[in-house]
């Protein structure tokens, strides 16, 4: 079963990795068609197709193009202008048959009465609430027919809304959606439309497009999220570039909490940045009063870059991780703060945690060395965000994102990455997602696509001769080009 948000997921992908939505559009269409062929026993009998204008409109009339070799058939128009240019396309096709057209609701009841087998291709999936004119009064002339045939693409027209087609048959396609079961959609046959297997396995632009939280107009500052980073001490670079990567991302505000020897450094890379100066040159426990301060004012929390090993720092991070948990605020584990969130499991177990290892930090987290065999790492990963109840990020030659429900792969990236600062940039934007609510799932997966392909736009650029900063520089512009 798949969500309405995971199907166009899919379509996005599915472009991405070779499969254009007209192609989708028209196996799913011949998909119709055959079922109808075989099953129904068309031939001689007269059809009636109920289109929208939309992809699902679209798909009925790549249906009605195979049928129309076969049977008699009629299409009833929602509306005379086509809304995707995909559907523009078969329609114009579907106009140079001998197919006559109705758009007039006052043809209903004589067309309903000529034809054998009715078609409803008009509303795909996402609706809620109430169903309008036309929709309206079409479902309730279908669904007050007797001995005819009635057949719903993908979804019924009006499923999960106060009135919904109720069809013989629904042939969905890829997988069945929500809330589809017998009493809503008759008998339900899956359709294989052809996407990808990469693009079911594999993150693309469709996590970005659909998942990613756009401001709203009407949005004031802070809307969008405050993101803490606690970071620095022998390393000042790390927490900078997690902070800009936060703010490239869409966050409003950043707050930096980071040693005194590290604030006038990392406050002199941006004036964007909000840096806090902690008490001596290393995190330590004595930073807690502040830290829980900046903690309560924002909405997710990044801890680990640059902050060191000292046996003080990882006693402070014990305790940080306890507070932020407490709080129940989002946080990311990275860096320097895995190793010590690795011995002391029980206090991020079943929290809002994302935890950004590499293969040999997933040894000091869990204590497990990593097969070289994909799958054997894809079982333990999945294992271990199960049996925590959180979310894994592990970075490698190709990525595994789980939450021990769901688990997604990424290879968007490249050989130059391996360079320092990536990470903490891929922490900053995972930072910057949650503290826009996003949920953490979600949130690694546009994550790894954006560090992924900001990562491939800057080595297009600078070649091997790539740094951190310059996957920053590129955030902005896979934004643009996928939102």
């Amino acid at each position: 079963m798949i969500s309405s948000k995971e199907i166009k997921v899919l379509d996005i992908n599915s472009e991405f990795y070779g499969i254009p939505a007209i192609n989708l559009m028209e196996n799913a269409g011949k998909g119709v068609s055959d079922f109808i062929i075989k099953n129904l026993k068309c031939e001689n009998k007269n059809i009636i197709f109920f289109c929208g204008i939309g992809n699902n409109g679209g798909d009925g009339f790549v249906a009605a193009r195979y049928l129309a070799k076969k049977c008699k058939v009629t299409m009833f128009l929602t509306d005379e202008k086509i809304k995707t240019d995909i559907a523009q396309k078969n329609f114009d096709r579907l106009k140079k048959l001998n197919i006559k057209f109705f758009t007039n609701l006052e043809d209903l009841d004589l067309i309903l009465k000529n034809n054998d087998i009715v078609v409803d291709s008009m509303l795909g999936i996402g609706l809620s609430g109430e169903l309008r004119k036309p929709f309206s009064t079409i479902a309730n002339k279908i669904n007050s027919l007797k001995n005819k045939t009635v057949i719903s693409v993908d979804v019924p027209t009006g499923l999960n809304t106060n009135l919904s087609i109720i069809p013989d048959y629904t042939l969905t396609f890829h997988d069945i959606k929500e809330t589809m079961e017998k009493k809503n959609c008759g008998e339900i046959k899956i359709v294989d439309i052809g996407i990808p297997k990469d693009a079911i396995d594999y993150v693309g632009p469709g996590e970005l497009s659909i998942y990613y939280t756009r401001p709203k107009k009407q949005s004031h500052k802070g809307d969008n999220g405050y993101v803490l980073v606690i970071g620095g001490g022998p390393y000042v670079g790390a927490p900078a570039l997690t902070g800009m990567a936060a703010q490239k991302t869409g966050a409003d505000l950043v707050f930096i909490a980071t040693p005194k020897r590290c604030w006038k450094i990392i406050a002199s890379y941006s004036p964007d940045l909000i840096v806090k100066d902690l008490k001596s040159d290393i995190l330590t426990s004595q930073d807690l009063p502040v830290i829980k301060e900046l903690i309560n004012r924002c909405n997710s929390v990044v801890i680990g870059p640059g902050l060191g090993c000292s046996k003080e720092t990882e006693e402070a991070i014990v305790k940080i991780i306890k507070l932020v948990i407490d709080e129940n605020k989002p946080l990311v584990i990275d860096a320097d703060a895995i190793q010590p969130a690795g011995k002391h499991l029980e206090l991020i177990k079943n929290s809002n945690t994302v935890i950004t290892p590499h293969v040999r930090e997933f040894k000091k987290f869990t204590g497990i060395d990593l097969p070289e065999d994909l799958d054997s790492r894809i079982y333990l990963v999945c294992s271990w965000a199960k049996k925590l109840n959180i979310t894994i990020f592990l970075k490698s030659s190709v990525d595994i994102l789980s939450n021990g429900k769901d688990t997604k792969l990424n290879k968007i990236h490249n050989e130059a990455m391996a360079v320092g600062g990536t990470g903490d940039v891929l922490a900053g934007i995972i930072g910057a997602l949650l503290g826009k609510g996003i949920e953490p799932f979600d949130a690694i997966r546009i994550a790894a696509f954006i560090n992924g392909q900001a990562g491939n736009n800057a080595f297009g650029k600078k070649s091997y001769g790539m740094v951190g900063y310059d996957l920053i520089e590129e955030i902005p512009i896979v934004l643009k080009k996928y939102l």
